[in-house]
């Protein structure tokens, strides 16, 4: 049975190998950039420019940009200054730039961290049960006597 066993594990080893040797690309080409999100590596300024509800609040003005840690640096004539931008509080005009990844960079690390709530969480389960597979497996990898 032992040698049985181990012909037909190495078998699924290999198969789903080749099956998920995609999503493993995508998984370290996503988790080496995900290494670098602190940083301005790859990324590109962009400028966003929006229109909100006029007469927010300090407070009020960083969720609906949606900026986290907003900090306001100065206020000139309804006119509210940050880091990288500005908001009219009179007509709800915004702009700021922002730092961002390449566009496939981005959907590939929005993918690496998906969470229950997303559509595509399944897969991440699907690919993790598919790794732990592999964790299983290679204790079969070896034949007997080597």
């Amino acid at each position: 049975m032992g040698r049985k066993t181990s012909q037909k594990m190495r078998e699924l080893h290999r198969y789903l190998g080749f099956f998920l040797a995609g999503i493993m690309a995508v998984y370290a080409i996503s988790g080496i950039a995900l290494i670098f999100r602190d940083t301005e590596l790859l990324k590109q300024e962009t400028t966003i420019e929006k229109t909100v509800e006029p007469q927010l609040t300090i407070s009020e003005i960083g969720p609906a940009i949606p900026i986290k840690k907003l900090e306001v640096t100065r206020e000139e004539a309804g006119i509210y200054y940050f880091e990288n931008g500005f908001y009219n509080s009179l007509t709800g005009e915004t702009q700021y730039t922002k730092m961002e990844l390449p566009y496939l960079l981005d959907k590939l690390t929005h993918f690496h961290k998906a969470k229950s709530g997303q559509p595509l969480f399944f897969l991440n389960i699907f690919f993790g049960v598919g790794l732990l597979f592999f964790v299983i497996s290679a204790f079969w990898m070896f034949m007997r006597g080597t």
